[in-house]
């Protein structure tokens, strides 16, 4: 039987995504939901690999799809060590510090897990590409002003990194020629500005640049402070106030855009303001960003599910098309960047990254 098959693996806290690609085709998506009560007999996150693959094997065999079909397996990268962006081999040194949980446990650690105990069984290749984890900064950007505070490198590294690709190819160029300013538009908010293909400075959105539906986004600290020292909140309370319960959440009591957007056109002056206020602070995070590229920027590109609001895109589009032309990829979808991923190196277009020569390894 012809190899010609790739399996994407996205695993998530409650469920697993899984796609088959013929190519670019997509041939399967399947989300598998996990019972709270099943994933509560598990100490780690990475003890749930034997019972999520076997769930994984077993909706392939109801589809008719035999893993001897398969090419190669690429699964989401996870919190590995700070390393750059690429489509990277799995590796047992990998596997180590996925199950170890380097920067922390997370659902996404399993996806190379489990990619490489299909391909394995297939005697086939398995991926990961660009992780969480991916880190291209220079030194400059990691200085926060604060000599016990580095900034880290920490976004949505996925989506960016594969709509990068997506405008190149629209364009018949290499991403290497490129300059561009990438604005992934979800429950968090990453302003990236893409360097010939290396991401060299990003807000962390869980903590930096704008406020997004449900995060604060960077904060006056004076006051931050303040709130920590006032006795009226808990630790738990103030990280929840900052991720969870902030942005849009602290103001209309939603993170849902399009719920936002229904207020506005019912005439919430209050909800126009706020939403107009998202657009801004992203729109001034771009450009801060081109700072960063001095000014040579050949494309802006909003992405993520923001994105499908006219509204907000509108206001930045206003905002920033001085600098350069703004691109709509509304959406993201991670099984097919994973999958374009896999391709890349699969066609020869680029070259598989070994984790233990580009990490350091000591850290």
């Amino acid at each position: 039987m012809e190899r010609e098959y790739i399996l994407a693996i996205n695993p998530g806290s409650t469920s697993t995504k899984i796609a088959v690609f013929k190519g670019e085709e997509n041939v399967l998506t399947k989300k598998i939901e996990h019972k709270t009560d099943e994933l509560e007999k598990f100490e780690k996150i990475t003890d749930q690999n034997e019972y999520r693959l076997n769930l994984i094997l077993d909706v392939l065999n109801k589809e008719g799809i035999s893993t001897s079909s398969l090419g190669a397996v690429v699964g989401r990268g996870g919190l590995l060590r700070p390393m750059p962006g690429g489509t990277y081999l799995v590796t047992d040194k990998m596997i180590e510090d996925l199950q170890k949980g380097v920067q922390g446990e997370h659902a996404s650690n399993l996806g190379g897990i489990l990619a490489k105990g299909i391909a394995d069984n297939e005697g086939i290749k398995s991926f990961i590409v660009d992780p969480v984890a991916v880190d291209e900064f220079d030194d400059i950007a990691r200085i926060s002003g604060m000599a016990e505070i580095k900034r880290k490198s920490l976004f949505h590294a996925l989506n960016i990194k594969a709509v990068s690709h997506r405008l190149a190819n629209e364009l018949s160029k290499d991403l290497s020629e490129l300059n561009l300013i990438v604005a992934h538009l979800g429950g968090g908010i990453s302003v990236a500005p893409v360097q010939k293909g290396r991401v060299v400075d990003v807000n962390n959105a869980n903590e930096m640049g704008p406020f997004s539906p449900e995060r604060t986004g960077g904060l006056p600290s004076g006051d931050i402070a303040k709130m920590c020292f006032s006795g009226q909140y808990t630790l738990k309370e103030i990280k929840e106030k900052i991720k969870g319960k902030g942005g849009l959440v602290a103001y209309l009591g939603t993170n849902d855009a399009k719920e936002v957007n229904e207020m506005i056109d019912n005439g919430n002056e209050k909800a126009r303001l706020v939403f107009d206020a998202m657009g801004y602070q992203i729109a001034k995070e771009i450009g801060a960003m081109a700072t960063v590229l001095n000014g040579d920027i050949d494309n802006i590109i909003l992405t993520g599910g923001l994105a499908y609001s006219k509204l907000l895109t509108d206001k930045i589009t206003k905002m920033v098309k001085f600098i350069a032309p703004v691109v709509l990829y509304p959406g993201e979808d991670e099984l097919e960047a994973l999958n374009e991923g896999a391709l890349r190196v699969l066609e020869g277009k680029e070259k598989e990254k070994i984790y233990e020569q580009e990490v350091n390894i000591n850290d």
